[in-house]
């Protein structure tokens, strides 16, 4: 299972995933508004390399970093966590809850469906 992330790394690997690989000054480029320091983001990235999501290529006295974990991996893996959590581990609880909430609609409904009936073929 792939460890879950705070909010500011998850913000760095989301910068790192959009841009693939990318020096310090590229990963802040993609952080929106306010931005935090550079150094805060250097210690970020140590961290996430610490945690084996990242990894680095050094290039003199640069590092150019690239994400060593998938966001689809991640991605699922969080689902995962917050279904078990908050949904007692079903899914047809997310959906319900989803459905509740107006968050999702008939069509949306319909569309999961086919996927799912695609999937079964």
């Amino acid at each position: 299972m792939i460890k879950q992330l705070t909010k500011a790394e998850e913000q760095i690997m989301q910068a790192l995933w959009k841009i693939e690989k990318g020096f310090l000054k590229d990963i802040i480029e993609q952080i929106p508004e306010p931005k935090p320091h550079s150094n805060t983001v250097a210690t970020i990235l140590k961290i996430l390399t610490d945690k084996k999501f990242v990894g680095i290529e050094t290039f003199g006295r640069l590092n150019q970093y690239y994400p060593l974990v998938k966001k689809e991996d991640y991605s699922g893996s969080s689902i995962k966590t917050l279904v078990e959590q908050y949904f007692e581990g079903s899914f047809s609880n997310v959906v319900s809850f989803m459905v509740e909430k107006n968050k999702l609609t008939a069509a949306d409904l319909e569309l999961l469906l086919e996927q799912i009936k695609k999937q079964k073929k």
